[in-house]
């Protein structure tokens, strides 16, 4: 049935150091290998001077990555030293480097004066009844000072110094500044208060006419001449990029952050490396094809993990069931030892959904809101399959739009039978709990502990199976004590000392058992609750249309209230279906000890341009 999940197989690849890249680069393509390296001291580990390397690029990548072109990747269709390529790619980016710095000033200097171009051109632009005479004030001295400052938004600064002349300009966006005009000293004082609201002063351009078009020509002007300087700065740039090959440089360089990142310490001689990990392949077919299909020469063994490894754990349910792992991820990962539940949450949960949200209409809508959004967010895959149980449910209890006249109730109208409803639920709780217990016995069996089971907790099952037949049958509840006995016991016997000291643990495991059994089989009552909420809220909902006085105004209501339903309710029943799932039925077997297998990842294309060195 598929219940137990599956586990990764250890394998060892030698490869000629040369092939190493290439080899990496297919592995990652079958997306059936994790890399996990052996640590084994009697071999040297990692590529020569691969950290040391990766971290001088970090710190050029940091500085000037938005002064390169986009890297090209190596080719990996032949084979390459990846230690002579990582050297000579860095030498690349050195030298380049020593002669892009000054240029890339220059042209950072050329931006600057761009975007206070850009600024001053918005403050002419602006509704102000006149300009300054900047050219005057810019002159200002050695008794008076002048400054322009540009103010945050919001403030609202008053109480200025009466030595101290201001004017206030906007620009064309609505920025507020500041124009004060004073003795030196004064305006020095001012500095240190526009600083504390952060106020940011402006170089005043003594160049810039107070006539508005002169003002205009003269910036135009000033553009020009710094785009034209910028442009042939970026030219130079560009020509650098050219000469020292940048781009084929970053793209090895990218590569060999790949390696650091997930094959930093692999075993190596002057000549082969061996790569180890773990392959999802059970036969490993699909690696024997990629290896074969890249005419890389290699020795291929499969072997048994070393010890002290922990072996991925993979998840092979069918695509219909892919969407229900999230439940059993929201605790981890099932161990190897444990029961994968995502197939049988496949059955269970859309039927605890339908049946706490039946309606064919609210159904449909999540039904087709599941069939739009799966492949942009893919929880939402959930609803399709909750969608159609809610259809299904919304025929058997005849609601459509929570309109419970429009079409006969296959089955029931819930509101009519709440025992029953409680009933079901319930029922279906037990079923859900003892399906629980049964997935502990197997976890117990595939560790090799079925006899300590058997031993104890098959007593509590009896039990618990004892203790509910006796609302049926009286007599039934000798079962119980003949399962409370059993794991007494049983518990007693398996002891491996002090089994006197022993008794009083298993009492108490014996009551605690017991308790969270029944607690747990009384939480699915919620389950029929739900139903009964819905159902009397789909009759709320018309009852408030029928009091608008019907017509277009009750129309509005019945929209209204159904959007209300679909999503208030719509979301607490699912999330009260995870809770049941994770705090009821899990509790009883899943630990999710297990570790999930990541399959490598290719190097991809990581740099991008900026657009800056060509502009």
């Amino acid at each position: 049935m598929g219940l137990r999940p599956g586990t990764a197989c250890w394998f060892e690849l030698l490869v000629p150091r040369a092939d190493l890249a290439r080899t990496l680069a297919r592995l990652a393509e079958t997306q059936t290998v994790e890399l996990e390296t052996e640590q084994r001291p009697d071999r040297p580990f990692e590529l020569p001077g691969l950290t040391a390397a990766v971290a001088e690029f970090n710190d050029l990548e940091r500085r000037l990555s938005g002064w390169w072109p986009e890297g090209q990747l190596p080719s990996l269709d032949r084979s390459m030293d990846p230690v002579a390529a990582m050297e000579d790619a860095l030498a690349r980016l050195r030298v380049w480097a020593a002669e892009a710095e000054p240029l890339i000033d220059q042209a950072e200097r050329h931006e600057t004066e761009l975007a206070r171009l850009d600024e001053l051109d918005r403050l002419v632009a602006g509704d102000n009844p006149a300009l300054p005479a900047f050219e005057r004030l810019a002159e200002a001295g050695p008794w008076l000072a002048a400054r322009l400052y540009r103010l945050p938004p919001d403030s609202q600064p008053d109480d200025w110094p009466a030595s101290i002349l201001t004017q206030f300009l906007v620009d064309a966006d609505g920025q507020r500044y500041v124009l004060a005009v004073g003795p030196d000293d004064a305006v020095s004082r001012l500095d240190e208060r526009m600083t504390a609201i952060k106020a940011r002063r402006l170089m005043m351009p003594a160049w810039l006419p107070d006539e508005p078009q002169a003002a205009r020509n003269a910036l135009a002007e000033r553009r020009a001449q710094a785009e034209q300087a910028r442009r042939q700065v970026g030219e130079r740039i560009a020509e650098l990029h050219e000469r020292h090959q940048i781009a084929p440089a970053l793209g090895v360089m990218a590569l060999m952050q790949w390696f650091a990142g997930h094959a930093p310490a692999l075993p190596m001689t002057e000549h082969f490396v061996l790569v180890t990990g773990w392959c999802s392949d059970p036969d490993g077919a699909e690696l024997d094809r990629v290896l074969a299909e890249s005419n890389v020469e290699h020795v291929l063994r499969r072997a048994d993990p070393p010890a002290g490894l922990d072996v991925p754990v993979i998840m092979r349910n069918p695509r219909w069931a892919k969407p229900f792992e999230i439940f059993a991820n929201l605790l981890g990962t099932p161990g190897s030892t444990e029961v994968d539940p995502s197939r049988l949450l496949a059955v269970i949960t859309p039927l605890m959904f339908g049946f706490m949200f039946g309606d064919v209409g609210q159904g449909a809508v999540l039904l087709g809101l599941g069939l739009w959004l799966r492949k942009r967010i893919p929880v939402f895959a959930l609803l399709v399959p909750f969608g159609a149980a809610a259809i299904v449910f919304g025929f058997l209890f005849g609601s459509i739009f929570a309109n419970e006249h429009l079409i006969p109730a296959l089955w029931m109208h819930p509101i009519d039978h709440p025992t029953t409803i409680m009933a079901i639920a319930v029922g279906f709780g037990v079923c859900v709990i003892a399906t629980g217990l049964l997935f502990d016995a197997l976890r117990c069996l595939w560790r090799g502990a079925g006899l300590h089971w058997l031993a104890t907790r098959a007593g509590l099952v009896l039990a618990y199976f004892g203790i509910l037949g006796a609302l049926l049958r009286p007599e039934l509840l000798n079962l119980a004590w003949l399962g409370f006995a059993w794991f007494v016991l049983g518990s007693v016997g398996v002891a491996e000392r002090q089994r006197l000291m022993e008794l009083p643990k298993a009492l108490g495991e014996l009551l605690e058992g017991m308790l969270q059994l029944l607690v747990n089989t009384i939480s699915f009552v919620r389950v029929g609750a739900f139903a009964l909420a819905h159902a009397g809220l789909s009759a709320a909902v018309f009852g408030m249309a029928d009091a608008a006085g019907g017509g277009l105004a009750g129309l509005i209501v019945i929209i209204l209230g159904n959007a209300i339903v679909i999503a208030l309710e719509g979301l607490i029943v699912g999330i009260q279906t995870t809770r049941l799932m994770l705090f009821e039925f899990f509790i009883r077997f899943l630990t999710a000890e297990g570790r999930r297998f990541k399959p490598l990842t290719g190097p991809g294309a990581v740099f991008r341009p900026t657009g800056r060195s060509s502009t």
